[in-house]
């Protein structure tokens, strides 16, 4: 199944990236983290805002010394952007190093309107 690409999508992306820059210049590295999972699980379908959420998530897995983050991330960053490209993510993956890469999880109720094409019915 395709991720949807909308512009609604984007711009959520857009929002929580902008909340994690804010975050982590603050040195809140535990809020910066968590919306840098939510922008993970809006920027998946495209290959630079996908690539950018991990090389993020490596900044923070560095200041905290985490070195399960670090190369978790390294090797998210070394195949995400391609995956993105091929469209064979799972959805609603948060994308930290604490997740296997390829495990679909549940998608949050408020983001689901991003990511999830309506039922009909």
């Amino acid at each position: 199944m395709a991720m949807l690409k909308t512009q609604a999508r984007r711009a959520a992306y857009q929002r929580e990236a902008a909340s994690a820059r804010v975050a982590l210049a603050s040195g809140r590295l535990d809020e910066a983290f968590r919306r840098l999972e939510r922008a993970h699980i809006l920027g998946q379908p495209w290959f630079g805002a996908h690539s950018w959420t991990h090389w993020m998530m490596l900044q923070i897995g560095w200041r905290r010394r985490d070195p399960r983050e670090v190369v978790g991330q390294l090797l998210r960053l070394s195949t995400g952007g391609l995956l993105s490209l091929l469209g064979w993510l799972p959805h609603g993956n948060t994308g930290g190093a604490d997740v296997p890469p390829k495990r679909p999880m549940p998608i949050p109720d408020d983001l689901r309107v991003y990511c999830e094409t309506p039922r009909a019915g």
